[in-house]
């Protein structure tokens, strides 16, 4: 019964956007470029060291509690936004529609059509580095609120979607995704930081279009929202795999 309430085909678009915009979000200009200093701050060690391979289980078990600290704040977030949804189930499509013209102009702010000044900053929480698993924990809490003003747009889409959901565990799991998107890029970081270091200084040049990748996903998310055609794309899905059908 709980599987069901949690998981079936009409989740699965939500899912896909979900993934899709927490990784956008770690590749995006104000996360990627902090990614190495900010595994070397959590964890105590030094920047070379950390490149020479040194403590890498320390590094790696302060990325874990990162990220773990970052998706406790966005599951909450989640369960939010659900029970809102339910609350003013009454104008749920209304606030849908609202939602997604509010989305579809971050996308525009993304795309270079117009300039939020405020998208463009950066609001930190300064939490002393190198405080153990509990101060990585502290820290990915600090993240997920104090980088609102960047990641927010694709956060922001992610929880209006969690809104039309029907139960708080479902809009919860969506967050759970979107976490997982962002989360697991950086835990990969610190397993491969060599590899990861070059991989990330070699996407520098191309930031531009990755943000322009990011305004493309929140219109595409926001014009579904607003003519209500997100549910359609489950249907849609249902009818290619029938297989679906049966999952949860």
């Amino acid at each position: 019964m709980f599987g069901i309430d949690l998981f079936d085909a009409s989740l699965v678009p939500a899912l896909f956007v979900a993934v899709l915009a927490g990784t956008l979000s770690f590749v995006s200009p104000c996360v990627l470029p902090v990614v190495p200093p900010y595994l070397a701050y959590i964890s105590g060690i030094s920047f070379p060291e950390m490149i020479e391979g040194r403590a890498r289980g320390s590094v790696v078990q302060s990325a874990a509690m990162f990220v773990i600290g970052l998706s406790t704040v966005f599951i909450l977030l989640g369960l939010a936004a659900s029970a809102l949804g339910s609350l003013f189930l009454q104008y749920q499509v209304l606030l849908g529609r609202v939602a997604g013209g509010v989305i579809i102009v971050f996308g525009l702010h993304f795309v270079g059509i117009i300039r939020i000044p405020i998208l463009d900053n950066e609001a930190r929480f300064n939490v002393s580095g190198g405080g153990g698993m509990i101060g990585a924990y502290v820290l990915g809490l600090a993240f997920a609120f104090g980088w609102a003003p960047c990641i927010g747009p694709q956060l922001g889409a992610i929880l209006s979607l969690a809104s039309q959901e029907e139960s708080a565990a479902r809009g919860a799991f969506l967050l759970a995704c979107y976490a997982a998107g962002l989360g697991i890029p950086f835990i990969l970081a610190a397993v491969f930081i060599g590899k990861s270091i070059r991989i990330m200084n070699s996407l520098k040049p191309h930031m531009k279009l990755i943000e322009r990748s990011i305004g493309g996903l929140l219109l595409v998310v926001g014009l579904l929202l607003v003519f209500g055609q997100f549910s359609a794309i489950s249907y849609w899905i249902l009818e290619k795999f029938p297989a679906l059908a049966v999952v949860g």
